[in-house]
């Protein structure tokens, strides 16, 4: 417990306190609108002071530790994907160029054109292009070599195209 004495004391002593706190406020209140003129003569405003510490902070986070070892890691990660990248486009251009040559050279062969998968082909196409002649009005009816037919096919495509779509009605009345 305390004596009377001793409140009245510390009674007076916070009266005093509250009295510098708020003389305290009022000079600081004073300096900092001191502080906003002198930053409005020199041209300092609030976006200024917000990039300058903008501008600090992503510093100092460049220059930290941390921040070094994960760029130092998303860049080797990225050369080795980059590395990756490459190799998987130079096999894809070396398999389709391996493809190209190959097909370029089958077609060229004439061994190609004696297997038992051309033949069969080639026999497919004389006999529906011989169909086709029959059901158009055709008058070579004996089939021909594959060159004759596809010749014969070009031919009548070319003239039916040259007949316009009034020749291409006419022919589809005929089947």
């Amino acid at each position: 417990m305390l004596s009377e004495e001793e409140k009245e004391e510390l009674k007076a002593e916070l009266v005093q306190l509250e009295e510098e706190i708020t003389t305290l406020r009022q000079v600081l209140s004073a300096k900092e609108r001191h502080l906003v003129e002198i930053k409005q003569k020199l041209g300092m405003n609030l976006m200024n002071e917000l990039k300058q510490n903008f501008s600090k902070s992503w510093h100092d986070m460049q220059t930290s530790t941390a921040y070094k070892k994960t760029h130092e890691t998303l860049s080797h990660a990225g050369q080795k994907a980059t590395a990756a990248f490459s190799n998987v486009g130079t096999a894809i251009s070396k398999k389709f160029g391996d493809m190209s040559y190959s097909i370029r050279h089958s077609i060229s062969m004439p061994a190609m054109r004696n297997s038992p998968t051309f033949k069969s082909f080639e026999e497919r196409v004389e006999t529906t292009v011989t169909s086709l002649k029959t059901k158009v009005g055709g008058t070579n009816h004996s089939g021909g070599s594959f060159e004759e037919v596809l010749s014969s096919t070009a031919h009548a495509s070319a003239q039916s195209s040259a007949g316009g779509p009034r020749r291409a009605e006419e022919e589809e009345l005929q089947c």
